[in-house]
């Protein structure tokens, strides 16, 4: 490992430049410095009327600024000059995150306050206490710039907003912890989005076949219901050459690791750890040059750990524990050393922290074959990425790994940076 003291303002700033760039709206109508005080009288009956009349629980007191005539001077609102509108300012963005707005009769809604903003930009407000969404269409025939769509930390209920589904220049989209439940509709992989974060709801049954056409960089589907096997769909040229961050974390996924995983030319971090996933490492995982945190932890997997997957040079940690392996070769060894793999409790029997002998025994008694078995040994790519050798020196802690945004995710107070 070579030092990459300078990986998380590289990290950082992939973050602010692809998944939350805006890329359609134009320069001056986010530069409203130079506009005169007309605003837009639309927007000012929409907040004050239909949508700012719901509120009567503001503990930060934000809503005692929306009086007055100037509705870019009212707090959570920001404006700028747009192009069609001459020197009437319309507003861009609603930023609402951690307010904690609320209505005493536990009904506050977004009917009105989205889709009548037609400049909007984005909409941020996660730990309020929306808890349903009635607009009808946010597509770009009716909100022309609309790219950012956070609603995290609410109080939604019910199936996935279908609502959002036409949001079809949204490129950020964030429902993290509510209580959406039932089926994940697969058109939601059709939207143009760079990140998606869906974890910490309900959402149950497979996960859509579709999920290969997805464009997005970040994606958390962490923290629900989710069974079956990972589909092997999962890997197209589009997420091939674009998804960084990938979370399958804490659901009921089972079968074998799909063997087109390793075929991820760009993916950094892979967490699959708290399922019910079965059967060896794929030896395509070589291919994962890019591969910084690789999380297969509290599953039953089994078998040899590949050597070629602790040689990938870009590793900063490979979690493993709570398995069923039964073997580490010499480079795996040197990564035990420098605390960057974890393999406890496992069926290892010259390592300490292991499963009972009885336990591991009894598992093995149980074969279990993956259908695609013979994949499972394929190396699709050349491996002149491993040719250089793992320091073994003890003294080497891991470093420190760049900042995540999939794991920022699964913070529900957590809110990603805007312009």
């Amino acid at each position: 490992m070579g030092s990459h003291s300078s990986s998380p303002h590289l990290f950082l700033f992939l973050l602010l430049s692809v998944v939350f760039f805006r890329p359609a709206a134009p320069a001056e109508a986010l530069d409203g410095a130079a506009a005169d005080e007309k605003q837009d009288r639309n927007a000012l009956e929409i907040i004050i009327g239909g949508g700012g009349r719901q509120i009567d629980v503001d503990p930060s007191g934000i809503t005692k600024t929306w009086r007055g005539r100037n509705v870019c001077k009212y707090k959570g609102f920001d404006c700028a000059r747009l192009p069609d509108k001459g020197k009437v300012k319309g507003v861009t963005g609603v930023n609402l995150n951690g307010k904690g707005l609320g209505n005493s009769r536990g009904n506050l809604s977004l009917n009105g306050f989205i889709e009548k903003l037609e400049d909007l930009v984005y909409f941020h407000a996660n730990t309020i206490n929306f808890n349903s969404i009635f607009f009808k269409n946010i597509s770009k025939k009716k909100l022309r710039y609309f790219y950012e769509l956070d609603l995290s930390n609410n109080k939604l209920k019910g199936g996935f907003p279908r609502a959002v589904l036409s949001g079809n220049r949204l490129t950020f989209l964030d429902l993290r912890f509510n209580s959406l439940t039932g089926r994940l509709p697969p058109e939601v992989f059709d939207l143009d989005l760079r990140a998606l974060f869906l974890n910490n709801n309900g959402f149950n049954g497979k996960i859509p076949d579709n999920i290969g056409r997805t464009r997005v960089f970040y994606l958390t589907l962490a923290s629900n219901k989710f069974e079956g096997p990972l589909p092997e769909s999962l890997v197209t040229n589009s997420t091939s050459n674009r998804l960084i961050e990938v979370l399958f974390t804490n659901n009921l996924l089972s079968g074998c690791l799909p063997y087109q995983i390793g075929l991820l030319k760009r993916n950094a971090l892979f967490d699959v750890s708290i399922n019910r996933l079965k059967g060896p490492i794929p030896h395509s995982f070589a291919c994962l040059r890019e591969m910084r945190l690789l999380n297969l932890s509290y599953n039953e997997f089994s078998g040899v750990v590949p050597e070629t997957i602790c040689k990938l040079p870009k590793l900063d940690k490979l979690s493993l524990q709570n398995n069923y392996f039964t073997q580490v070769g010499p480079e795996c060894r040197k990564r035990i050393l420098q605390k960057r793999l974890d393999v406890s409790m496992n069926c290892i029997i010259d390592l300490p922290r292991q499963r009972k002998p009885s336990d591991c025994k009894k598992f093995y008694l149980k074969p279990f074959k993956c259908p695609n078995e013979r994949l499972l040994s394929k190396v699709p790519c050349k491996l002149d990425h491993l040719l250089a050798d793992v320091d073994a020196s003890e003294s080497d802690p891991a470093q420190d790994i760049a900042p995540s945004p999939a794991y920022a995710a699964l913070d529900p107070e957590y809110t990603y940076p805007h312009n």
